[in-house]
């Protein structure tokens, strides 16, 4: 569907409700996707697979942000997103996902800016699946210029440690719920772009670092099927 990477389609898990994974698409590419599925606002879930070392920053961050500027020197492309939220490095090998709904869903509700935890269920499912004990949480607000790390949304916690996080765009009376979980990390880009101090460092972690195994195509595919699974309510 991006056709931008190697797309494959599942068939609906459960009525008007489409999943597929992207198994190779860059950051720029996944974030142009989310887009376009936003504007055709029909029910969907996609999960998708990053190739490559990005920093985006969501919508409301100045372009002169001297994270953005470090970002640049460093070599990374810099894409802004649609959705909330300020700075994320992305890496080879990183799970996005996006759920995309009309906004007259009732799986959206009244309540879905503050609905991290439902909407993101499929999320702390596949992790469980995978031996991870994961919530949504409020974030720790240790640096209001890594999105993982800031004050603002809800993050996906395991024992203190922030695993990943997401944000949200309305839009053209659809809603896009997105969220990203790194594979690894680099902290040593992350202290260079982000100037995170050794104990923010220390608040994040990896589904390496916990101990999940397997491709990231495979991990891509459980993921969607999760996310897909608590929308339709199996």
């Amino acid at each position: 569907m991006s056709g931008a990477g190697r797309t494959t389609k599942a068939h609906p898990p459960g009525p008007g409700l489409t999943t597929w994974v992207d198994v190779r698409v860059t950051c720029a590419e996944n974030i142009r996707t989310d887009e376009v599925i936003l504007r055709r606002g029909v029910p969907a879930v996609r999960a998708a697979v990053l190739t490559d070392r990005a920093v985006s920053f969501g919508v409301g961050v100045h372009a002169e942000a001297a994270y953005l500027a470090r970002a640049a020197k460093a070599g990374l492309p810099v894409v802004r997103r649609s959705t909330g939220g300020t700075g994320l490095l992305h890496a080879p090998g990183d799970l996005a996902w996006s759920i995309v709904l009309p906004r007259t869903d009732p799986r959206v509700g009244n309540d879905y800016v503050r609905a991290y935890a439902r909407l993101g269920e499929g999320v702390v499912r596949f992790l469980s699946e995978r031996g991870v004990t994961a919530k949504w949480v409020d974030p720790p607000g240790a640096d209001p210029d890594y999105c993982l790390l800031s004050a603002r949304g809800s993050v996906l916690s395991h024992q203190e440690k922030v695993l990943g996080g997401a944000a949200q765009h309305l839009a053209g009376g659809a809603l896009l719920h997105s969220g990203i979980v790194p594979l690894e990390l680099d902290r040593d880009l992350l202290r260079t772009v982000f100037a995170l101090s050794p104990k923010a460092l220390e608040r994040l972690t990896s589904l390496r670092e916990l101990g999940v195994q397997g491709a990231p195509e495979e991990l891509a595919w459980k993921l969607a099927a999760g996310l897909a699974d608590a929308l339709s309510g199996r």
